[in-house]
């Protein structure tokens, strides 16, 4: 025990330069912890409205259907396969029909993909309800980017256009009915939804589906020939490189904060280890061996590292509890992104995460520590206590 009293003895007799390594040290803690914690939130943010609002369970995608090649979806429909229509009567999916189309909004032209999808469907959060049809109208649903993009409001009649299964062009009114505020922009920009079974006659597409979503904790996969099951690691797949890219630029930051505090740590240690020769040839004159002095100053180094997440907790787990509880207010650019993240991002910090950070440094703050020691090993008592290095 007397080398671990020594220790902490030492490295609180130095005073302010313990200090401010103290603080540096648990300055990179916090941020490391921070930063972390807002792109494990961001990745948690963005699968969970995905996958409520657009992704369910998996999809079903038509064989020819690409939501990125929208010149793919003259030929990406196909009768909806006996398997999966069992599983939409059961309410453990539901077709969705995509069809490229034109908007006249206020006088102006906007292509638009016009989507298909039941009203009574409760597979995805989309509030498609709002779609059931009264009369002869045709009722659409857009999300709150489109209306802001074409001016419209719900109430509003604006003439849509498409291009049937047998490549004729038709025209009809649609009526506004609801605009809805969604953080998933893929089912929001450039998108009319309208009643399945009004887009199916208008079409041409009797039966007939682009993709099919399952509801989520649905077990039943049934393999159909011409359909491709599309489940959610190849669906969030672009949600989670983009986090993992943003996560890597972060590493430059955790870098020079962490080499800050290291130098500083290091320069300590070789101060500390020029200006204490004496009492280094006093412990060995004492009984001390090489190694025990090693361990001595490996150990005040590696103190720091103590006493910066010590202090790091005194005022990081009030800043972060409060952080992830409040929220960090996203900025109006942020929407135009077409990242799932919303008006606020909650950070998450787990335990992994404080537990990994903490051992990092820990283990980094007693390796440069270590490091300047070494010399040590070469000292002879008698030199030391004359003041000299060997």
């Amino acid at each position: 025990m007397i080398i671990p009293k020594l220790a902490l003895r030492n490295i609180l007799g130095a005073g302010l330069r313990t200090w401010l390594n103290v603080v540096v040290l648990s300055f990179a803690f916090v941020a490391i912890i921070w930063t972390q914690g807002l792109y494990e939130g961001m990745n948690a943010q963005a699968e969970r409205a995905s996958v409520a609002a657009a992704l369910g369970g998996g999809q079903y995608w038509q064989e020819h259907y690409d939501p990125l090649d929208v010149l793919s979806l003259g030929e990406a429909h196909a009768a909806v396969p006996d398997s999966l229509q069992s599983l939409i009567a059961d309410g453990k999916a539901t077709a969705i029909l995509a069809v490229q189309g034109t908007l006249y909004p206020k006088g102006r032209i906007q292509s638009v993909l016009i989507k298909g999808i039941d009203p009574d469907q409760k597979v995805l959060s989309l509030p498609s309800h709002f779609l059931k049809a009264e009369g002869d109208r045709i009722p659409a649903l857009i999300g709150s980017r489109m209306a802001k993009s074409t001016g419209l409001e719900v109430g509003d009649t604006v003439i849509l256009r498409w291009r049937d299964a047998h490549g004729a062009f038709d025209a009809r009114d649609i009526e506004i009915v609801q605009v809805m505020k969604t953080v998933v922009q893929t089912i929001d920009q450039g998108q009319v939804w309208i009643p399945l079974s009004i887009l199916r006659v208008l079409a041409g597409m009797e039966g007939e589906a682009s993709l099919v979503v399952v509801a989520a904790g649905t077990l039943e996969r049934p393999e159909e020939p011409g359909w491709i099951f599309r489940d959610l690691d190849f669906l969030l797949s672009d949600i989670r490189q983009l986090v993992q890219t943003k996560t890597a630029g972060a590493t430059i930051l955790y870098t020079v904060l962490i080499l800050l505090a290291m130098l500083a740590i290091f320069d300590t240690q070789v101060l500390s280890i020029f200006r204490r020769k004496k009492e280094m040839g006093t412990l060995m004159a004492l009984g001390f061996t090489r190694g025990r002095v090693i361990r001595l100053f490996t150990l005040e180094g590696a103190l720091h590292g103590v006493l910066a997440a010590i202090l790091a907790a005194l005022y990081g787990i009030p800043l972060l509890t409060w952080y992830a509880r409040q929220g960090w207010a996203m900025p109006e650019a942020m929407d135009s992104y077409g990242f799932a993240i919303g008006e606020k991002l909650f950070p998450i910090y787990s335990v992994g995460l404080v537990a990994g950070t903490t051992i990092l440094v820990l283990v980094i703050t007693t390796i440069v520590s270590f490091l300047p020691t070494r010399r040590i090993a070469k000292l002879k008592p008698t030199d030391a206590l004359r003041g000299r290095l060997s």
